[in-house]
């Protein structure tokens, strides 16, 4: 490798030196998402001893040649993960992308995620290491779905009831993406029990109708299993059909399944349950 090229973490003072580099990049993303990714990350905290922002490769003039975010928090069950987002190089370097990506990866104890990889390079991540942990998408339209009759559906950030039947780490969580991030979030009580689930608005080419996704729940089986109830209450939120991740046709659910949309890959000790997203890219950047 040169000596004038040094692969190094981001700092709050480099944030908008990497605007035009990941713009050009991403040409899908305006200028402005990418200032207001990176206040995002600026804004929150990673778990200590882990990146903020994530890993820069830098040329001998101090301009950025590369860039990888990484999004580092610690799960209601404790481990860590991490969302590799918005990986790119300028054309001239792109020998040294793997510089990148290896100072990314060097924590072996945390999960890593790749949740939007181009079609293009589902090659390359997978010589990386990475493993397929969810094949697809479903296109569901809930509403359409049975309905548990003994479920019932609670307002998270307007009821106090549904807030105190969750531990308070998942508590938390839920506070935190429906002020912060703009989601939905719902609370089924069914007897004795207590199941959260988040939901992000979002537009998706496959349906014209309202739709969100699915960005949090503790099994995607539960979402199953309370699909009707769940669909009926995004209906009074103006939302018809939810996009969630699945490795097949939801049992019970109305909707298609599309496999190899949205593919989802990890590395790590083990791989994520289907069904969280939580302080991912979609949810903390916008989708």
């Amino acid at each position: 490798m040169s000596r004038r090229l040094r692969c190094r973490q981001i700092t709050d003072v480099d944030a908008p030196s990497l605007v035009p580099l990941l713009a050009s990049g991403f040409r899908t993303r305006s200028a402005s998402y990418w200032s207001h990714a990176l206040r995002v990350l600026a804004d929150r905290d990673a778990p200590a001893g882990y990146p903020r922002f994530g890993y820069l490769l830098e040329a001998g003039d101090g301009v950025p040649a590369g860039v990888v975010l990484t999004i580092f928090h610690r799960r209601t069950d404790g481990e860590i993960y991490c969302n590799i987002s918005s990986w790119h190089v300028t054309k001239t370097l792109q020998g040294y992308a793997s510089l990148l990506i290896a100072a990314a990866l060097r924590h072996r104890e945390v999960v890593y995620l790749n949740i939007s990889p181009a079609e293009s390079t589902w090659p390359i991540i997978e010589a990386q290491g990475f493993g397929r942990y969810c094949e697809g998408q479903m296109l569901a339209a809930p509403a359409l779905s049975a309905v548990t009759r003994s479920a019932r559906i609670l307002a998270f950030d307007s009821c106090s009831d549904a807030q105190s039947a969750l531990p308070k780490d998942e508590r938390a969580l839920m506070r935190e993406h429906v002020q912060k991030y703009a989601c939905i979030g719902l609370v089924v009580q069914d007897g004795v029990e207590t199941r959260p689930f988040l939901f992000l608005p979002r537009r998706v080419s496959l349906s014209p109708a309202r739709t969100v996704q699915l960005v949090y729940c503790r099994n995607v089986a539960d979402f199953s299993r309370y699909a009707g109830a769940l669909g009926r209450a995004l209906l009074r939120h103006g939302y018809l059909t939810a996009l969630v991740d699945a490795n097949g046709k939801l049992p019970g659910v109305a909707g298609r399944y599309f496999r190899n949309r949205g593919p989802k890959y990890f590395k790590g000790p083990r791989p994520p349950h289907l069904g969280d997203l939580s302080f991912c890219e979609n949810v903390l950047f916008g989708p």
